[in-house]
């Protein structure tokens, strides 16, 4: 009853382990064709019917049996069929980590190892075969630092049982055993690390794009945010000029003009990814937008000149601030203030608007989030929040220097 238990439960892992094989094998064609790569480049992943056919070396005691070369047949055939049936088990279990450890999995080895050293040391010759294939089982399972010494174990006990049966025999029989065990440790481990590392490469592939995703929404809330508010508001003063002075209004529909045509240049850059921003031009930009939208702007410059990355960066946070300036804060004055020093550049835009309080949102808005996490890949930082005299600050600091950004680590 208790062997019928076991080859039960042979099959059922047999099965259990083709359904998932199959499931493995049309999961991993489909990723391939997504990618426009054949699914026979990675091949199938490996399972326990790899290990399958080297049931073969257990064919002699199965011949022995059939001639009647075995004492006690009835036995034998016994014993060799619950050790297959455990072997199957064995194999199937030891190629997912969770049931590789698990306590009925080292139950099943260490049978084998008690039914392996009974049939070989009553039978020899051909049963000793079972040895090597033990080995093949306790390598597919006895993997990490203990394998060294699991692998030693089973060599001794194999050469020792294979001794006392069958004199110098035993010493091919202790080397096939010890080179099964580490050999299909060692292919079996490759396997699995080489799994790791394409699924590894997958994930980061996949933050690669999450990446991206981000930083081109950044750039469009960017780019559109401010030009639409440039566009509004100089549309409303040419609306209010209109009526009193027709130059000045046509004035302002011609940088409505000039602003739409920048803003779809700056956007097939952005699609393209090679849009530089410039400090100088988008402070030329900011003055325009807030004289149109009745706003004193006072510009301050100093310090060396900056590199062209630290300027982009600079331009952005002068943009998002104008920006908000305009649309929310309600203000008559904003000032920008640069100031540079041999390694720090620090960027202040403040207004006397209505404050943070009143404009709700300004401050935990996605634009400046988005700058700040731009600004501390490049080794800089973003403070906004109340100014001291009231209104509304933006504080930028980065270094002058060039600075690769770094990915942030997934949350």
């Amino acid at each position: 009853m208790a062997s019928r238990n076991r080859i039960g439960s042979g099959i059922r892992a047999w099965r259990d382990a083709r359904d998932e094989w199959k499931a493995d094998y049309a999961r991993v064609k489909a990723d391939r064709r997504q990618h426009g790569r054949p699914a026979e480049e990675l091949g199938p992943p490996p399972t326990g019917f790899a290990l399958l056919p080297w049931l073969l070396m257990g064919l002699g005691a199965a011949s022995n049996l059939v001639q009647g070369k075995t004492p006690h047949p009835w036995v034998g055939g016994a014993g060799l069929l619950v050790f297959n049936s455990l072997y199957v088990y064995v194999v199937f279990r030891a190629f997912h980590k969770e049931t590789r450890r698990a306590t009925s999995t080292r139950a099943a080895v260490a049978a084998m190892g008690l039914l392996t050293c009974g049939l070989a040391g009553a039978y020899g010759g051909s049963w000793l075969a079972l040895f090597p294939l033990l080995g093949l089982a306790v390598g597919a399972v006895a993997r990490g630092r203990h394998l060294g010494k699991v692998g030693l174990a089973l060599t001794v006990l194999a050469g020792t049982v294979s001794g006392l049966r069958d004199g110098w025999d035993a010493v091919s029989v202790a080397y096939g055993t010890f080179l099964s065990t580490m050999v299909t440790a060692a292919i079996l481990s490759l396997s699995e690390t080489v799994r790791e590392l394409r699924d590894a490469r997958e994930e980061l592939a996949r933050q690669a794009v999450e990446q991206e995703r981000m930083r081109f929404s950044r750039d469009l809330h960017d780019l559109l945010g401010h030009t639409l508010s440039v566009i509004v508001v100089k549309s409303e003063a040419a609306r209010r000029l209109a009526p009193s002075s027709i130059d000045a209004a046509l004035e302002q529909v011609t940088d409505i003009e000039a602003v739409g045509r920048q803003a779809l240049t700056e956007i097939r850059e952005a699609v393209t990814g090679y849009r530089e921003g410039s400090l100088s031009t988008e402070l030329d930009r900011a003055r325009s937008a807030l004289t149109a939208a009745s706003v004193e702007p006072v510009v301050r410059q100093s310090g060396p000149p900056l590199s062209a990355r630290t300027e982009a960066l600079l331009g952005w946070v002068v943009r998002e601030a104008v920006t908000n300036a305009i649309r929310h804060s309600a203000a008559t004055n904003c000032t920008i203030t640069v100031e540079g020093t041999a390694d720090r550049v620090r960027l202040r835009v403040t207004d006397d608007g209505v404050g943070p309080s009143a404009s709700a949102g300004v401050s935990g808005g996605t634009g400046l989030k988005g700058l700040a996490e731009r600004l501390s890949a490049a080794g800089g930082s973003l403070r906004s929040g109340e100014a001291p005299r009231g209104g509304f600050e933006v504080r930028a600091e980065l270094p002058t220097g060039d600075r690769e950004p770094t990915l942030a680590a997934p949350a």
